[in-house]
């Protein structure tokens, strides 16, 4: 097998790049875009023009304006017969491409031969002035056009130019000298953006009964069921057992829907008469805006639905009025559970729905997106390769996207955005994408745009103040192996607003406590987390400019549950690295029963008669001893935050015929349908089982960060327990601990609540290495 690329190829790298922030403790000034380089533009803002000459024979004009830099021109919309147009529109050009000493302003007059000049203004770029954000924006002034000879003409323009930076508010919808290739209908698919995911809601429909049905053959027993459709979900409930025209079924639909409510529910109640023939023997449509929110598990009230039936007139389908039969539904907004949209190994939010029930935040996070270097040519133009690149961001509801760098293999975006953190255990998801709509194809007739990379931070492995600066790999797995396609050079910082506030959160529940008191089952949750990435996706591929489909699901992870041989093995050999552990305890008992170091030996035989003669002493010498190894491991504690990990993934050691079964199709496309049935069949189990090996050695690789120091507040709460344990247990009879111990563990159920104890919920926020995988 050829041997993979040197592992130093795929690290992490720290870097030191031009910005305003370092690592500074304690009261600092807070300065916006301080994690980026600054760059510097002159800013043109062309805002309208008056009493322009008539320059057609109708005796009206065309005008539109041209901006000069140089050899860069960018040019405004044109207005049909207007001779007081107002544009607007705002012009940016990087000063680290500026090739000429004086701004050319020019307004012309649109014609089908040569466009006409009406006249311009001139600028010397020595006079223009700076503007530091937060000052307000410069205003506009008039300025009388003048010919080509340098003489005042007829009609004035008004301009507002000034040198700023990407900080300006301007600069996002600005259009920008690097992207001069691009035509105008291009501009609105490469400027940067800010979306919110849309609001879901868990719809749980609780179908209890119907009366009075009519079925249309009342020779047989009918066999009802109920068929529920919410937008492209749909759900049956089984057939009622009480075979009448009053069954019963009393079961739980649950579907996921995302305001605003854009579709009703759909409801019908059905007879199977015949294997694959269904009657339709009423129908209900009930708008969710109508349908009550609960925060709770309180039970909602019950109501009575009227069945209409439609019947079919001369091929049109009509309304039969006189109908009775109406169904029983308890239906409900369900508040109080998180919507997961994301795999839960890597999600970014773990708020319920409803804002009520919102903790405050504990502090914010930012994000600057320097630059990327050594991009791979992404597609071909023009015989020869090139790449358009552009960063997408998510946390929580929030996506930012950068602006696309035209034509670049090492782009330099120096944008940066801020999220508000509820929780620190969650992951922020950057990835880096190639453009396949610059020129303004629209989704079905342009190309896809191209994954490049991501990269996942853990936030509860960063400290809190510092400015972590490094530059990342940009990993993806193809058929033909790993392969680095650059590397994009981030800057990140966590400020937290209450340490004691976030120590807190660290014995609440990981999700809202809807989730345990009434927990929906795994294969309910993964049919909802389908559904939910399904409405996500649509809804941002709705917004202008779009993000695309392919972006979404890259970003959620929508194919991480599929099968792979290669995950399967890098699970398993996760599993063996926690097990090793015990593995060489078990060893180092064995060479002491060995006598392998005689001192050594002797040392346990003392300690261990002190310990049966004093077994009061067992528990405190345990924790003093986590104490006394947590402590040593703080040499040795991370100093970077983690990243994606070729050989813990086992991306460089695959085999050529284990990635082709990862990137064959689901289901395969293998010819014979019987190998298909079969092949299908291993993978979706197998796919289980990945999963079940996954969770296990997640929870082995928990109790390694117990000590580790990867998420230096827990590890700090952790050794504090030890150390006060220790002392505790050391002034505290055995026996009373013992009897405390038993009579907590037998305590009564009423004692009990269905929530997890603070110490669960503190091992469940502990971070694993599955977010270091590929």
């Amino acid at each position: 097998m050829q041997k993979p690329p040197p592992s130093q190829d795929f690290a992490l790298k720290e870097t030191s790049p031009n910005i305003g922030a370092g690592s500074i403790t304690g009261d600092k000034l807070s300065c916006t875009y301080d994690l980026v380089e600054q760059m510097q533009y002159l800013y043109v803002r062309v805002v309208k023009a008056k009493d322009l000459p008539a320059k057609d024979v109708t005796g009206s004009s065309d005008p539109y304006v041209e901006v000069k830099l140089g050899n860069y021109k960018g040019v405004t919309k044109h207005f049909e017969k207007k001779s007081n147009p107002v544009w607007n529109q705002v012009f940016a050009f990087s000063k680290d491409r500026l090739q000429a000493s004086v701004l050319e302003v020019v307004v012309k007059d649109k014609d089908v031969v040569l466009d006409d000049f009406m006249g311009r203004v001139m600028m010397d770029l020595t006079d223009i002035p700076k503007r530091v954000p937060p000052d307000s924006p410069l205003a506009p002034q008039w300025y009388r056009l003048e010919d080509r000879k340098g003489d005042k003409v007829k009609g004035e323009l008004m301009l507002a130019v000034w040198m700023g930076t990407q900080a300006d508010e301007a600069f996002p919808d600005a259009w920008h000298s690097d992207a001069a290739t691009v035509g105008p209908e291009g501009v609105n698919n490469i400027r940067s953006k800010v979306y919110l995911s849309p609001k879901l809601w868990y719809v749980r429909v609780n179908v209890i009964e119907a009366q009075d049905l009519l079925p249309n053959d009342k020779s047989r027993y009918p066999e009802v069921f109920v068929k529920v459709i919410c937008g492209n979900q749909v759900l049956r409930t089984r057939i009622s057992q009480s075979k009448s025209i009053n069954p019963m079924w009393n079961e739980d639909l649950m579907f996921v829907a995302a305001e605003p409510f854009e579709e009703p529910l759909y409801l019908t109640v059905e007879d199977r008469v015949g294997s694959g023939k269904d009657d339709i023997l009423g129908r209900c449509v009930i708008p969710l805006q109508n349908v009550q929110r609960r925060l709770d598990h309180k039970p909602v009230h019950t109501r009575w639905y009227n069945l209409e039936k439609h019947i079919i007139v001369d091929g049109e389908q009509k309304r039969e009025v006189k109908f009775a039969s109406r169904i029983h539904l308890r239906i409900c907004l369900d508040g109080g559970y998180h919507v997961l949209d994301e795999s839960t190994h890597y999600s970014s939010d773990l708020r319920p729905t409803a804002k009520q029930l919102w903790k405050s935040s504990i502090g914010i996070f930012e994000v600057g997106v320097i630059s990327a270097v050594g991009l791979m040519p992404m597609k071909t133009k023009d015989g020869r390769g090139t790449t358009d690149a552009y960063c997408v961001a998510k946390y929580g509801r929030k996506w930012v996207r950068t602006r696309t760098i035209v034509d670049s293999f090492n782009p330099k975006w120096n944008e940066q955005y801020i999220w508000e953190v509820f929780d620190p255990c969650t992951v922020i998801t950057i990835g880096v994408f190639d453009n396949g709509h610059i020129h303004g194809h629209g989704g079905d007739k342009g190309g896809k745009d191209s994954r490049i990379g991501k990269v996942r931070i853990r936030l509860s492995t960063l400290e809190a103040d510092r400015v972590y600066t490094h530059s990342y790999p940009l990993l993806v797995l193809q058929p033909s192996g790993v392969k680095k396609m650059g590397e994009i050079q981030l800057a990140v910082r966590f400020t937290c607003s209450s340490l004691i506030n976030m120590l807190y959160m660290y014995s609440h529940p990981l999700l809202p406590k809807m989730h345990y008191i009434h927990p929906l089952s795994v294969l309910q949750l993964d049919s909802l987390r389908h559904q939910a990435m399904q409405i996500v996706s649509m809804r941002l591929n709705r917004a202008e400019p779009p993000l695309r489909k392919e972006v979404v699901e890259y970003m959620l992870d929508v194919d991480s549950h599929m099968w792979s041989m290669r995950r399967s093995k890098a699970n398993f050999f996760r599993i063996m690295g926690v097990l090793s552990g015990l593995i060489a305890v078990g060893k180092w008992l064995d060479q002491i029963c060995n006598w392998k170091n005689p001192l050594t030996t002797i040392l346990i035989h003392i300690l261990f008669i002190i310990l049966v003669l004093y077994p009061e002493l067992i528990l405190p010498t345990i924790f003093l001893y986590l104490f006394l190894i947590g402590i040593w491991n703080f040499r040795r504690r991370p100093r970077h935050p983690p990243h994606m990990d070729i050989r813990l993934s086992h991306a460089d050691a695959a085999h050529p015929d284990e990635l082709d079964e990862e990137f064959d199709t689901f289901p395969t496309t293998r010819p014979s349908d019987i190998v298909r049935m079969r092949y299908d069949r291993i993978r979706s189990i197998a796919g289980r089982v990945q999963t079940v090996v996954g969770d296990l050695a997640t929870q082995g690789e928990r109790f390694q960060s117990l000590l580790s120091w990867r998420d230096p507040r827990a590890t700090t709460l952790f050794v504090t327990f030890c150390l006060i344990a220790a002392i505790v247990l050391y002034v505290t009879p055995f026996q009373v601990v013992a009897l405390l111990a038993g009579i907590y563990m037998l305590r009564h159920p009423k004692f009990r609540t269905k929530l997890p104890s603070a110490p669960l919920n503190f091992f469940r926020r502990l971070p694993a290495r599955s977010d270091s995988m590929i």
